[in-house]
């Protein structure tokens, strides 16, 4: 086994490799070889090569997403660090655990006009959960700190400055990874070396301090008692899950909510929560309440006197709207970590974990008369037939085309998802409870979308779909660029020709324009990129062939397999504004 002769470079090894992070996701560079020997000199860690940044970061996040683990992304100095910059917005809001390590060049040549060489400390610092800037051995290039930095050099002392470079690198380590670890949060490591980089030894030299630290947890006890008392003591509930990870909540606590007349559940695709009695589709009960000549009266009706949230963001904006204006009483949301104000009305952050909130919530509730939920439950059969209904009359379209694939996706997938109008309009249609559904929500960028599911899919045991749009795809198509696609991983694309979404916002007309700058009109050929990439490749533009191709889009294959769905750019938003129009009722 080889290591590194710079100390820095096994100290960051060593304390990754004794917290646990296994998984390395590696960009090529110079700069970096001291990190990348470490690295892929050890057994004991996982490492992926992928080229390009922006992929590498999401690639990895994806594997984070799933393991709920700190997985590493190492890059060399300069612009690679900031192609991060994404995946890292992402990770922060989403709370997956990116450790992103970064080799820098030497504080002194830094600013002097050297090559590849940016201000990289603190780079992150509004979307990160610790900055540790690392300080530069003093044993490793001590001709080159003496000739250009020798105020490094504490009293001229190589051995003091060493054992206080050693200590503050150990205590800044100990600390971000501590904090990956704790908080689910991402955090950035910046590492200075100076040449030479290649230069290995076949043992190592240094012994880090590593130090674990847990996270501090607060007695929500007395908490959850108060806010049952105020539950029991109300008529409205209201139980709002957003993004989730699946089998995070025991079926028996849903099951409770679920069977409360006084309470209703609204959830999303990405909750990965289900009962027979939640509400999964919140818009077609939220639009059609925007279009009554009564709506303040009903919206009055919904309004619940206490909110529950808990899950990460909300894609639902009618949701949002919607409390904003009708505010609840009491609005609490139990995360370990932290809480967002979304509505404008956070009462209180209740710092637990969910399963534990419900394990203590549950034993002090009880269910109370009240036609809240009974009321709101026969408007969504209401609009369940209504949907099925307008499904049977429409032609073919993004409508129709999502609806056909969610029924035919197989049981026990992984479904990801990329943003913009493929996760609107999943969030219409409901999914078999045994997919586990993702999205980046975080951000709701349409960057990343593809590298995301294809890391995701790498160590899950069932396959994975991606549903994607035409400009997602496109902009994140160095997503295909590596070596770890399964064969039994799929992509469908739905193809509109440009950015669809922006036909139902406010604001569309049909001017060269628009299609120019706000829907950017494209005809690629993604065969193309399939021969490329070596993935099969099959094209469908009508509902019948879709149905049929369906039935053996998902059977194994030597390869992974692209569906590109090609539907009409000019009719899918008259179909998807008019579904709203045909669920409308009166009350």
């Amino acid at each position: 086994m080889k290591y590194s002769s710079i100390p820095l470079a096994q100290s960051v090894v060593q304390h990754c490799k004794a917290k646990g992070i296994k998984n390395i996701v590696i960009s090529p560079g110079s700069r970096n070889a001291p990190l990348i020997i470490g690295f892929t000199e050890d057994d004991f860690f996982k490492c992926f090569s992928i080229v390009d940044e922006r992929s590498a970061a999401f690639f990895a996040l994806g594997i984070a997403q799933q393991l709920r683990q700190p997985v590493a992304i190492v890059c060399t100095s300069g612009s690679a660090l900031l192609n991060y910059y994404p995946a890292i917005a992402e990770a922060f809001y989403s709370d997956i655990p990116l450790v992103v390590l970064s080799a820098d060049r030497p504080t002194y040549k830094i600013d002097v006009g050297d090559g590849q060489t940016i201000r990289q400390d603190n780079v992150f610092h509004r979307h990160i959960g610790y900055s540790a800037n690392l300080k530069q051995d003093v044993v490793h290039a001590t001709d080159s700190i003496e000739k250009y930095a020798p105020h490094l050099i504490s009293e001229g002392n190589i051995e003091l400055t060493k054992k206080k470079v050693q200590a503050y690198n150990d205590t800044e380590l100990n600390k971000a990874l501590n904090t990956a670890l704790n908080t689910g949060l991402p955090v950035h490591v910046n590492i200075p070396f100076e040449e030479p980089l290649y230069n290995t030894l076949n043992e190592t030299i240094l012994s880090s301090d590593i130090r674990n630290e847990d996270i501090e947890t607060i007695d929500a006890l007395k908490e959850i008692e108060k806010f049952a008392e105020i539950w029991n003591a109300s008529t409205r509930k209201m139980v709002l899950v957003g993004v989730n990870d699946p089998n995070s909540v025991a079926q028996e606590f849903l099951d409770v909510l679920g069977n409360d007349p006084s309470v209703i559940v609204l959830t999303e695709t990405t909750s990965n929560i289900h009962h027979p009695n939640f509400f999964n589709s919140i818009d077609s009960i939220v639009a059609p309440i925007e279009k009554s000549n009564t709506k303040e009266e009903l919206f009055s009706k919904l309004q619940p006197e206490v909110l529950l949230t808990f899950g990460g963001l909300i894609v639902s904006k009618k949701i949002k709207a919607f409390l904003r204006q009708y505010r609840p009483k009491h609005h609490y949301h139990i995360d370990r970590v932290k809480a967002y104000d979304t509505f404008f009305s956070l009462s209180h952050h209740l710092k637990i974990d969910v399963t534990l909130f419900f394990e203590i919530f549950s034993k002090g509730i009880k269910n109370i008369k009240s036609d809240y939920f009974s009321y709101w439950h026969t408007i969504k059969q209401q609009y369940e037939l209504k949907r099925a209904a307008y499904i049977a009359q429409i032609p073919f379209s993004d409508m129709l085309a999502f609806y056909i694939i969610h029924k035919n996706i197989p049981i026990n997938n992984q479904l990801q998802l990329a943003n913009s109008s493929t996760i609107r309009y999943t969030q219409l249609f409901d999914l078999n409870p045994s997919l586990h559904v993702f999205c980046n929500r975080g951000t709701s960028g349409i960057d990343g979308s593809t590298s995301t599911a294809i890391g995701a899919a790498f160590y899950v045991e069932n396959p994975t779909l991606l549903i994607t749009g035409d400009l997602s795809f496109l902009y994140d198509s160095n997503g295909l660029w590596n070596n770890y696609i399964r064969p039994d991983f799929r992509i469908i694309v739905i193809n509109n020709q440009g950015g669809g979404i922006f036909r139902i916002l406010p604001g569309q007309e049909e001017t060269t324009n628009f299609e120019t700058y706000f829907e950017t009109v494209q005809n690629g050929d993604l065969s193309h990129l399939c021969a490329l990439y070596n993935l099969d490749y099959q094209e469908v533009n009508d509902a019948d062939s879709l149905e049929f191709i369906l039935q053996d889009f998902f059977s194994n294959s030597p390869s992974a397999r692209l569906l590109e769905i090609k539907t009409p750019r000019i009719l899918n938003n008259k179909i998807l504004l008019g579904y709203f129009d045909f669920i409308s009722y009166d009350f």
